[in-house]
């Protein structure tokens, strides 16, 4: 993300709200977009303790952010039970257009030229849409487990 994408990152965090699905990860803990550049480029760089090495990449169709990705290269609890190491989203105006799909299989040979060799991705049991996503992409079912607020997650791995 750019100093200059601020206007439309929070215009697609606002379009997401609907769907409970933050666009913008972790712009509600800093909401100076200053800061906020700061806190992604310290994930990007493994700087931030706690936290596992990741990035935060817009999708961009002829200059018009269509999506996100969250590329984490490594997994934590959490993100070893229901969030995974690829976590993205397409804006609404904008699905269904083959966008997380093509977002999916650029993550994937992201994670691959970072050493990810067996990747993990999740989604919601109910979100029928993403799950294909992820079986084209390679996804094999795991398993079913519940996750934070008794979503139940469905879990993938891509190997």
């Amino acid at each position: 993300m750019r100093i200059d994408d601020e206007a439309e990152v929070r215009a697609a965090d606002e379009a997401m709200q609907p769907d409970r699905f933050p666009f913008a990860l972790y712009l509600d803990e800093l909401p100076a977009w200053a800061e906020y550049l700061a806190r992604l480029d310290a994930l990007s760089r493994g700087a931030v303790d706690g936290w596992v090495r990741q990035d935060l990449l817009l999708g961009e169709v002829d200059g018009i952010i269509v999506g996100r990705v969250s590329l984490r290269y490594g997994l934590d609890e959490f993100l070893a039970h229901e969030g995974g190491h690829i976590g993205y989203c397409v804006l609404p105006s904008h699905r269904r257009r083959g966008y997380a799909s093509e977002m999916l299989r650029q993550s994937i040979g992201l994670m691959r030229a970072e050493g990810v060799a067996r990747i993990l991705v999740t989604c919601d049991d109910d979100n029928i849409a993403s799950a294909g996503v992820i079986e084209r992409g390679g996804g094999v079912f795991e398993s079913t487990v519940e996750g934070r607020g008794g979503v139940t997650k469905r879990r993938y791995w891509i190997g």
